[in-house]
């Protein structure tokens, strides 16, 4: 079940007043993606719940550091993959095993759950660029989306190659920061948008 954004705008809201309430929805709505997510990797049971069971609470944990702008999907999953690696990390102790878990880790972007986050994130991502002021927001969308270099560009808009290499520069300091904010790691940022 997705949580539309007003719907989750309200969830976070009210996460950040201490209410256990919400604390339950966001656990009826999560638990089954989440326990999901870590299944695909881990292939146990208790260590699949404790994963969920650990996001939850850090969640729980740092609720008043939540920022209502972000989704929650992605800083869930982050929490989730990140537990998950480390479980991987401690149950994999000769290199091989542990190559290949890394292998099928980073090989899963067509699950559910995957596609969930990469949608969430997707939809954070342009809610981010967005918010940059619109001579930037339409150099990053020519560089990142439309596949245009530094000299197409400065040509296009009839600007020095350094103006657009100066803008994208501050784009990404800017998406990094917002990222960090939200607790989204950068590099999924960087991933999203050269796979896109």
């Amino acid at each position: 079940m997705n949580v539309k954004t007003h719907d989750e705008s309200q969830l976070i809201a009210d996460l950040l007043k201490s209410d256990e309430s919400a604390f339950a929805r966001v656990f009826d709505i999560y638990k089954a993606k989440l326990y999901s997510f870590a299944w695909r990797f881990l292939k146990n049971r208790e260590l699949s719940e404790e994963v969920v069971q650990e996001t939850l609470i850090l969640l729980w944990t740092n609720r008043l550091t939540l920022d209502i702008r972000y989704p929650l999907g992605p800083y869930l999953y982050t929490i989730a993959r990140r537990l998950t690696l480390n479980v991987l990390r401690n149950a994999a102790t000769a290199g091989a095993a542990r190559e290949k878990l890394w292998i099928d880790l980073n090989q899963a972007h067509n699950d559910t759950e995957e596609a969930i986050l990469l949608a969430d994130l997707e939809a954070f991502t342009e809610q981010s660029v967005s918010k940059l002021p619109a001579r930037q927001q339409l150099i990053f969308k020519l560089s990142r989306y439309e596949g245009l270099t530094h000299e197409q560009i400065a040509e296009t808009l009839n600007i020095s190659k350094s103006t657009v290499n100066n803008h994208l520069v501050e784009a990404l300091k800017t998406l990094h920061k917002q990222f960090k904010d939200s607790g989204i790691s950068y590099s999924i940022l960087i991933a999203w948008l050269f796979l896109k």
